[in-house]
């Protein structure tokens, strides 16, 4: 079988290459090895930087050479690589990703995916045979289970600060001040994002202490990413710190919870129960509720506003 000339080979690399350098983010010559190993193009790192060099002298690319590796992206107004063409169902997927996640993805990866954000929205215009992807964007929507509220402002450049320092494992300065007006210049180590209803906040760990905190995003004032990196503590989970309670203002404290409810009021909790050891006593007129849930404020809050829809309320500490 013939060998295909160098050529078609070098042709194939630089494509590849070009597909895979971003906008609005660099990206080192290891890092497009591994990714090219990890399709299928085996390719030594000599030859790599070799091809990348090339490319920059007749491509819109920056090449930063402050220091090893060097770093790469496309210039900020250039064309970059055409896309391949989105199907339908692909440019739909991309347009719900983009209203959904852009909170909660870093700021630089939601930069670097603008061209197939664009793509998509082009491909979904006003072509009969995309009709129906168009049409179904105005058939799903996430609802709020309690009164809307409109989001605080966040200020952008702390998003981007705050956002690409998590992604990043990089140390963050913050100017932050809570909500009883008291303010704090201190360097966190950023651990998660989380969105509650309509606000969002940073897990972080204070510099010097081993315990998290949550920092209300619209709080933070200023923020900048440090160029010192962190190894993420592997003992911290963001389901776990979820799951203990602590965005509802708990500890992570099980309790047995007993209750009893109007059938009006509690009817939602057959269907949707509290825990998965939910029990249920159906009375003449009320359900006693008994369930394993963590306790916090929040939890309290949710029982007071039931009002005296709910009674006989018990909670047993089920801590060693």
């Amino acid at each position: 079988m013939s060998r295909r000339p160098d050529s078609l080979e070098t042709l194939q690399l630089s494509h590849e290459l070009l597909r895979r350098i971003p906008k609005g983010r660099t990206i080192t010559a290891p890092e497009l090895h591994q990714q090219l190993a990890d399709a299928g193009f085996e390719r030594d790192m000599r030859t790599i930087q070799r091809q990348l060099e090339t490319l920059a002298e007749f491509y819109e690319l920056d090449r930063d050479d402050s220091s090893k590796p060097y770093r790469y992206c496309w210039k900020e107004r250039a064309k970059g690589l055409s896309l391949p063409n989105l199907s339908p169902q692909e440019s739909l997927l991309l347009m719900l990703a983009e209203q959904q996640l852009s909170s909660l993805l870093p700021a630089k990866l939601m930069k670097s995916m603008e061209g197939f954000f664009t793509q998509a929205r082009s491909q979904l215009g006003d072509k009969a045979s995309t009709q129906r992807e168009r049409e179904w964007l105005q058939k799903v929507r996430v609802v709020s289970t309690s009164q809307p509220l409109l989001p605080p402002k966040i200020d952008p450049s702390v998003f981007d600060q705050v956002s690409n320092a998590l992604y990043g494992n990089q140390w963050l300065e913050v100017d932050y001040k809570n909500a009883a007006g008291k303010r704090t210049t201190a360097r966190v180590m950023p651990l998660g994002l989380a969105q509650q209803g309509p606000r969002m906040y940073l897990v972080c760990r204070f510099d010097g202490y081993d315990n998290e905190r949550s920092l209300a995003l619209h709080r933070i004032l200023s923020a900048r990413a440090s160029n010192l990196t962190f190894e993420r503590p592997k003992e911290f989970d963001l389901k776990q710190y979820d799951d203990d309670g602590r965005f509802g203002y708990g500890e992570g404290e099980h309790v047995r919870l007993t209750f009893r409810i109007e059938k009006e009021a509690g009817q939602h909790l057959l269907e949707s129960p509290l825990s998965v050891d939910q029990q249920v006593v159906e009375l003449d007129d009320a359900y006693k509720i008994t369930a394993t849930v963590v306790h916090s404020e929040m939890l309290e809050w949710w029982l007071r506003g039931f009002g005296p829809a709910v009674s006989s309320v018990t909670k047993f500490s089920l801590q060693e």
